[in-house]
């Protein structure tokens, strides 16, 4: 075998397996029910692109040339806008922003991109998003999951993650909890990258954006939010996202992804700008899940189940007071396809997460299957 082949097959041998692998045996179980399986298990949309999107896709795709890495004006125009009238940012310009292939791709490829380097440490959520961990081996880092400062102690990191509101626990973190991990990250030099994709997905209380003044005094120096257009827009197969925050980390982040050749397609960057102007369709998007997740959390309550967290996002966070792969296997017997919660770390060993990603008429298979 060649060395390259060496080479790539041990950066591949240092990662962990890939979760969705390990769970074969209960999507076969799931789709051996009579009725057919309703997969809740991964997040991905299932509803209808919004045609005002499908028009701007349609009217950017005769660009012959290549586009550019940072994006047009106008994205970055859009993104600013919505992000001060979705979420209450301020102090954000076109510099402040850069549009990424899809946010695992940027999340995956991160700490290596600003510089965190073997050795040093990464933070990450005690249950979380795999891919931190993913982003924070490719670049050869420790890791440490924290929820707080005090769970980090006296070490001092390069890199910390927050994920509010939270995949798979839909935790929320309030303005005062997010305020002191920014302080204490600033006082130690550490870079915060608060994953915001479900930001938009909020049922009960407030999410804050790391980049409101109520967390970060107006001040982002030091800090990235990464925003998806896949969950509030149904954009999953457009592989749309984008960055915001401190400038001159932009700027760095814009460096390197230009010599890598990490262009967001121009029919994309389009569609994009179509999608952060329209809000008529994320707030129709957010009421087809908050109907589904009321017939789903009402049905697992019924079904003994007890939901954590959850206030936000995707997902309801269950257990049965069991390990989770029992659980996903009891829901599998069930014709219902759910993660078991070990996806994101030890701490979830006994919670399966299923998403709100299914249909109406899965939805309400799912229910009737629950009932006691």
């Amino acid at each position: 075998m060649c060395r390259s082949s060496n080479r790539l097959r041990r950066v591949s041998s240092a990662l962990p397996d890939f979760p969705w692998d390990t769970i074969a045996d209960a999507k076969a179980a799931a789709a051996a029910h009579p009725g057919g399986i309703v997969d809740l298990s991964v997040g991905t949309p299932v509803d209808p692109v919004d045609p005002v999107i499908r028009k701007a896709l349609d009217e950017s795709s005769e660009f012959p040339g290549y586009p550019q890495t940072v994006g047009t004006r106008d994205l970055r125009d859009a993104a600013v806008a919505a992000l001060l009238r979705r979420f209450g940012v301020t102090g954000l310009d076109e510099s402040s922003i850069l549009p990424v292939i899809g946010t695992k791709e940027v999340i995956a490829g991160l700490p290596a991109q600003i510089g965190v380097a073997a050795g040093d440490l990464v933070v990450i959520p005690e249950v979380a998003y795999p891919t931190y961990e993913v982003g924070a081996l490719l670049a050869g880092a420790d890791i440490l999951r924290a929820d707080t400062v005090d769970a980090i102690g006296d070490r001092d990191p390069v890199l910390i993650y927050l994920n509010s509101p939270s995949n798979p626990t839909g935790r929320v973190q309030g303005a005062d909890e997010l305020r002191a991990i920014v302080d204490w990250a600033r006082s130690r030099g550490a870079v915060v990258v608060s994953d915001e994709c479900y930001l938009g997905l909020t049922w009960e209380g407030s999410a804050y954006s790391v980049l409101h003044p109520d967390v970060c005094g107006g001040d982002h120096t030091g800090l990235i939010a990464v925003h998806s257009l896949s969950k509030v827009s149904n954009l999953a197969s457009y592989r749309a996202g984008f960055l915001a925050g401190d400038r001159e980390l932009i700027a760095e982040l814009l460096a390197v992804r230009k010599h890598a050749g990490m262009i967001v397609p121009f029919p994309i960057q389009g569609a994009t700008v179509a999608a952060l102007n329209d809000d008529a369709h994320v707030d129709a998007q957010r009421e087809r899940y908050r109907a589904r997740r009321d017939k789903l959390r009402t049905a697992l309550l019924a079904a003994g189940f007890t939901i954590d967290h959850s206030e936000a996002g995707l997902y309801l966070w269950a257990t049965r007071g069991e390990g989770a792969r029992v659980t996903q296997r009891w829901l599998a017997d069930r014709g219902i396809l759910v993660a078991p919660g070990d996806f994101y770390g030890p701490a979830g060993a006994q919670h399966i997460r299923m998403a709100l990603t299914g249909t109406d008429e899965r939805v309400d298979a799912a229910v009737e299957r629950l009932r006691p």
